[in-house]
Order: C-alpha cells, then sequence, then structure tokens
C-alpha cells in the first residue's frame, strides 16, 4: 500500500482529514470547508471507521454477472467484470509487503492495452508462493501493530490467513471449521463489536492454531492426502487402536488406488469409476474398525469416493501433486 495513504487511513478524523465512503453531493461542499481554512485531506473509499469499501460491491458485481450467463446481454458487461476480477484478485494478494502503487500500474498497463486492442486482455497473475506460517514472527508482527499502523496490520493478516486458509482448506475439506471461525472473527470486528486490538489479539491466536494444523499431518505420521482420507473415514470417539486402524486403511487403499485404479481419464468411464469405487468399498469393509456400523460405512464408502472424485484426475495428476515445472 502506497506509505502516505496507509499512513492517513491509520489516523483519526480530525480538523485537516476526513474520510469518505463516496463521491456524493456533500464532497464538493467539504472541499470547499477545506480551502476556506488551512487546508487538508480527503480520503475517498474509506469509511469513518478506516474500512476500506468497494470490494463487496466488485464481488456482488461479479456474482450478479454470473447469475445472468448464458443471457445473450452478459457479453456486454464482461471487460467490466474483468476488472473488477483483477483489481480483487491484486488487492488481496498474499504478499503482505503489497505495494498499492504497484497494482494501480499493472491494472493502468490492462487498460492501455485494453485501448489499442478494442478488448480488455486479462492475464493470469503469477504463480504465488504458497505461504509458510512457519515463517511468520508473531512478537514482531505484535511490536509493528502497537507502534501503529493497526488497521492495516489487521487487514494484512486476515489477508494471509484467509488465503492460507482456502489452499489448506482445498487440500482438505474438513478444515471448513476453521474459515467458519474465521469468518465469525472478521464479522466481529467489521461490525465493531470488538476494537481492532482484540481482533488483532484473537486473529494471533487464530494463526497459531491454523499453524499447529499445518503441521499435524507430520505429527499423525501421514502425508497430507493421506491425512485428508484419515479425516474423512474417522468418526467420534475412537480409541487409539481404532485410531490407528483408520490410519492404515487410508495408507493402504490410498496406494492401491494410485497403483492400480486411478489411471487416464477415470472419471469418465462408467467402468473405471465402477472399479474405484468397489475397490473403496471392499478396503473399508475388511480394515475399519467394528465400531463402524453399517449405515456409518455406507455413509463412509460415499465420502471417500467422492473425495477421490474431486481430488484426483488419473495418471498421477491431482490436487496434491507439486507442480516442479
Amino acid at each position: 500500500m502506497n506509505s502516505e495513504l496507509e499512513f492517513l487511513i491509520n489516523q483519526d478524523e480530525g480538523y485537516n482529514l476526513e474520510f469518505k465512503e463516496s463521491v456524493s453531493g456533500s464532497l464538493a461542499r467539504e472541499i470547499c470547508a477545506f480551502a476556506n481554512a488551512n487546508g487538508g485531506k480527503i480520503v475517498v473509499g474509506v469509511s469513518n471507521d478506516k474500512k476500506i469499501k468497494g470490494i463487496s460491491d466488485a464481488n456482488n458485481a461479479i456474482k450478479i454477472h454470473k447469475a445472468i450467463l448464458p443471457h445473450k446481454k452478459a457479453s456486454d458487461f464482461v471487460p467490466y467484470i474483468s476488472l473488477y476480477k483483477e483489481l480483487v484478485r491484486e488487492l488481496r494478494l498474499l504478499d503482505p509487503k503489497v505495494d498499492i502503487s504497484e497494482v494501480m500500474g499493472d491494472i493502468e498497463k490492462v487498460l492501455d492495452d485494453s485501448i489499442e486492442t478494442k478488448g480488455y486482455i486479462i492475464r493470469d497473475p503469477k504463480d504465488s508462493k504458497r505461504i509458510d506460517l512457519s515463517k511468520i514472527d508473531f512478537d514482531a508482527l505484535k511490536k509493528t501493530f502497537e507502534k501503529h499502523m493497526k488497521h492495516t496490520e489487521f487487514e494484512r493478516l486476515k489477508n494471509i490467513l484467509t488465503f492460507k486458509l482456502e489452499e489448506m482448506i482445498k487440500l482438505n475439506s474438513t478444515r471448513i471449521d476453521y474459515k467458519e471461525k474465521l469468518e465469525t472473527l472478521i464479522e466481529a470486528y467489521n461490525s465493531g463489536s470488538i476494537n481492532v486490538e482484540t481482533a488483532f489479539e484473537e486473529l494471533v491466536k487464530f494463526a497459531k492454531k491454523l499453524k499447529e494444523e499445518e503441521k499435524r499431518a507430520i505429527a499423525e505420521s501421514l502425508t497430507e492426502e493421506e491425512l485428508t482420507l484419515f479425516d474423512k473415514l474417522r468418526k467420534p470417539n475412537l480409541t487409539e487402536r481404532e485410531k490407528n486402524q483408520v490410519k492404515k486403511v487410508a495408507k493402504e487403499l490410498l496406494f492401491s488406488l494410485k497403483k492400480e485404479k486411478l489411471v487416464i481419464d477415470w472419471r469418465k468411464k462408467q467402468q473405471t469409476r465402477a472399479c474405484v469405487k468397489l475397490r473403496i468399498e471392499k478396503d473399508l469393509d475388511k480394515g475399519l474398525p467394528i465400531s463402524y456400523d453399517r449405515i456409518t460405512y455406507l455413509e463412509k464408502c460415499k465420502i471417500v469416493f467422492q473425495h477421490i472424485y474431486d481430488s484426483y484426475f488419473g495418471d498421477g495428476k491431482s490436487i496434491y501433486a507439486v507442480d516442479t515445472g
């Protein structure tokens, strides 16, 4: 974010500074008032409680446009929607040191290219590095927060955790509870029911819990994809022995499916899908603890098949495969 803008947002409104959510009729009067006094600054797009406005409106426009597809008139709005998507994506970059001037430079280039070609050219962003929560120095983060830029530091950490959580949920959908907890915290902050100091403290606590979750696969002696299958197979109140049984089933099932059943385009053919489903049913019937009743067994078979279908594309390709290219 531009350093001057960042500084202004973290100040309180006063004789020489005012925040405006949008351009309105009162803006002209306020400019005149500043001109007749000692001057001042008006920051447009920021509410009185220092929340940056606009992203939610852009997201709403994107959702509405998607809802009216494939109506022929929807194509008239594609240039605008493309720009909205680019702006929202860039403003939510993972890098906590993101500079808004660089973002705007990219947007201006898109506009320039669009004028020349009579069409909007939105290129995919460069691949971003995965966020490693173990690299975040929470003590240093707290010191920066206490010194200045409280709202900015909250937004920065919130964005890091939001994107990290999306990445983690993509690999393991059972982590959805974390998303709900984060959304509840953000809503409390946005509504003003908790102040920025309390919100930041709770956000740091949440980050530490997320850090523990990120390392859970190692603690359970599983790979990330084995952990996901284990989480989908487990049920409440398992004994330690039963827990180890479920781990064993997860490991062996995943190994056999990847080795023998998940061939090229397996999802497109009824026969290969049936083979995968049958292998899941046989392995779970054989390996799950006896405490799993028939209803639970059938439910787990369905959950596991859906997970395999959604996550493994065949020929060694999956959401867990690391692209080394």
